[in-house]
């Protein structure tokens, strides 16, 4: 197998991907199931004392839902035959991506400046825990570390209850995100300027950015917010009702919502009352409109009260668990979950990716590759004999 072919989209672009655990693979997943030619770079077992956190269950659904459609190729890097390896797949790449602590790039040798002087095209991302320089550049950053410094936890959770993490990995997966964006600007640049760059994200940033709008009012505003359990911070009526059977979400927001719950709930003294004449009036008298809003709720069921809404162009939803999330008509009609096969026929359901071509979509065309997989076959690529490349895992280099 010479390559994967997922996607026409980014099938001219060689990636490198030396990343792991998921803010890095969640960026390169991207550009694989685009279609680039992403050959994973991992060191030979036991070189690694971390990983198990990121190479050992291959089998698992996390790994396959982050490493589909790459090649894998065992690589030791600290081995100067190693490095030599990769500096010839420099030359043929369009794209190196790392999450390693910024100084390590140095001292293996793959900084930018190092790559730039092998290929002046090539791009390389790096993603950090908290940037490539300042005070806090050689701290480890995981996730919750960052939900924690960013403010995220913070305005998680009810009130007066204490600080919250997010029930996912928001900064790992933001960055990642962020980090493919990058690349592809470079991509598109470099059309033009026949040069490549280095792309930085950080957690840190990104989990920031991520604020967006609680961040925006505290800066402009001078409001810092805080924890608001299920309501909307700054619209009402906005959050999670008990219905008879259950609970659903609720985003009247806005004048025009507004009116229309009110017609559509059948109380037209809401729309008279004084307290409620305003969005900012609502979000003060919040308690006061929520137990109003929660005696009707109560009498009917959650698909009463969700069809009801929707029809009068109210939005409202049901909270679903994991299982009824892959149940629900409209996410099996977006093909969110998808199968793929591996060679023996073990078939795993992963995550589409949420952007649609419409004329060269993503694609998983292969589920994530064994540890080292393709070794054999990259170093054929390259031109290696085949007694070359005995002699590299006899070193220990592959």
């Amino acid at each position: 197998m010479a390559r994967i072919n997922a996607s026409p989209t980014l099938a001219r672009f060689r990636v490198l991907d030396l990343s792991r655990v998921r803010a890095g693979p969640t960026c390169v997943r991207i550009l694989a199931d685009f279609g680039a030619d992403v050959i994973r770079i991992e060191p030979p077992a036991g070189i690694d004392p971390n990983e198990a956190m990121f190479a050992a269950d291959r089998t698992g659904g996390d790994f396959q839902n982050l490493n589909r459609n790459k090649r894998s190729m065992t690589l030791n890097l600290k081995k100067p035959e190693g490095l030599a390896v990769f500096k010839q797949l420099v030359a043929t790449a369009d794209v190196v991506v790392e999450n390693w602590r910024p100084d390590v790039k140095a001292r293996l040798g793959v900084d930018y400046e190092a790559l730039r002087a092998i290929n002046p095209r090539i791009i390389l991302a790096s993603i950090s825990g908290f940037g490539q320089d300042g005070p806090y550049a050689d701290r480890p950053g995981f996730d919750q570390i960052i939900q924690g410094m960013g403010g995220l936890m913070s305005v998680t959770g009810f009130a007066g209850g204490g600080p919250l993490r997010a029930g996912l990995a928001v900064a790992d997966c933001g960055t990642g995100i962020y980090a493919a964006v990058g690349v592809l600007l470079a991509l598109l640049e470099r059309e033009r300027s026949g040069v490549g760059q280095w792309v930085h994200s950080s957690l840190l940033h990104t989990q920031i950015a991520l604020m967006d709008f609680q961040a925006a009012r505290y800066l402009n505003d001078g409001d810092t917010p805080v924890q608001a359990g299920n309501d909307h911070p700054t619209s009402s009526p906005m959050g999670l009702f008990e219905a008879s059977d259950g609970a659903f979400n609720l985003g009247a927001s806005g004048e025009g919502n507004w009116r229309r719950l009110c017609e559509c709930l059948d109380a037209p003294q809401w729309l008279e009352d004084p307290r409620y004449a305003t969005e900012k009036l609502r979000v003060a008298n919040r308690a006061a409109l929520n137990e109003s809003l929660a005696q009707r709720f109560r009498q009917q069921s959650v698909a009463h009260w969700v069809g009801l809404l929707n029809r009068a162009g109210v939005p409202a939803g049901p909270v679903y668990s994991i299982p009824q999330v892959f149940e629900d008509e409209q996410v099996r009609h977006l093909g969110v979950a998808q199968q793929v096969a591996d060679e023996t026929g073990h078939e795993y359901r992963l995550i589409s990716q949420p952007v649609t071509l419409t004329r060269t979509p993503a694609h998983i065309a292969r589920p994530a590759p064994g540890w080292g997989e393709h070794t054999r076959e990259m170093l054929a690529e390259m031109g290696y004999a085949a007694g070359d490349v005995e002699r590299l895992y006899d070193a220990g280099v592959v």
